[in-house]
């Protein structure tokens, strides 16, 4: 997976907005204002997504391209390689999937509302 394919995909979920609150480089996915993933150019590609705890031990077990959050809470965030890593394009996808879905949830349904 590449750049390009990661903002793609992260981008074509209902309601995402991205922003650079840190610098000019790290690219914060929100929806309704809160992350759920975080990513930059720079190679190896990888992205930090949001993610159960329980889950996120067991996929830490399963993929060595899978570790806890770089700058994150360790708890509720793994740091995925998502180019030349045992972590396929489709695992890659699901896991923004979880983590896209775990911040919806979290939101009001008013905010849900807002988001169509």
């Amino acid at each position: 997976m590449n750049f390009k394919t990661l903002d793609k995909y992260i981008r074509s979920k209902k309601g995402v907005t991205f922003d650079y609150p840190f610098d000019d480089i790290v690219r914060v996915y929100r929806i309704g204002e809160k992350m759920f993933a975080l990513t930059s150019e720079e190679r190896p590609l990888r992205v930090n997504l949001k993610c159960d705890p329980i889950y996120a031990l067991e996929l830490r077990c399963i993929y060595e391209g899978v570790i806890p959050g770089y700058h994150m809470n360790k708890k509720h965030w793994n740091t995925v390689t998502a180019e030349d890593s045992d972590v396929d394009e489709e695992s890659v996808k699901e896991l923004i999937d979880h983590s896209y879905e775990l911040v919806y949830n979290k939101l009001t349904k008013k905010q849900r509302e807002l988001l169509g």
